[in-house]
């Protein structure tokens, strides 16, 4: 049963920097069947689930939402089973709850990370 707990979030600034991070258990990263895709998908009031950013650990390759690429960097390890998004160069429009995901995928993308299991989110607010 994937565990996933978050920290970071929090209010700043147009243009400021913040940092999430997320830790999972209860999963491995060593077997096809465990958890082998994490990263973040965020939703705004009012507005639909938005994938953000993914990493695929068969390969370490990172995979961006439009929106974010160039802002944005998610960063793995492996080992400690945990996950990172430092955000930078923040917008109004980035204000969302971030939530970390996982998923069990051979299709590990910034779409499909928003079906993954997750848990209550952090909130983002950008003024």
């Amino acid at each position: 049963h994937v565990q996933l707990v978050e920290s970071g979030g929090g209010s700043v600034q147009t243009g400021g920097s913040l940092r999430l991070s997320c830790a999972a258990s209860g999963v491995t990263y060593a077997s096809s069947h465990d958890v082998n895709c994490m990263g973040w998908f965020r939703q705004a009031p009012g507005k639909e689930r938005e994938g953000v950013a993914a990493v695929f650990n068969v390969n370490s390759r990172t995979y961006y939402a439009d929106s974010v690429k160039g802002r944005f960097t998610v960063s793995q390890d492996v080992r400690k089973l945990t996950v990172t998004l430092q955000m930078n160069d923040l917008k109004p429009e980035d204000t969302a709850t971030y939530y970390c995901a996982a998923l069990v995928s051979s299709q590990c993308n910034s779409y499909t990370i928003k079906f993954g299991v997750h848990n209550q989110g952090t909130q983002v607010t950008v003024s």
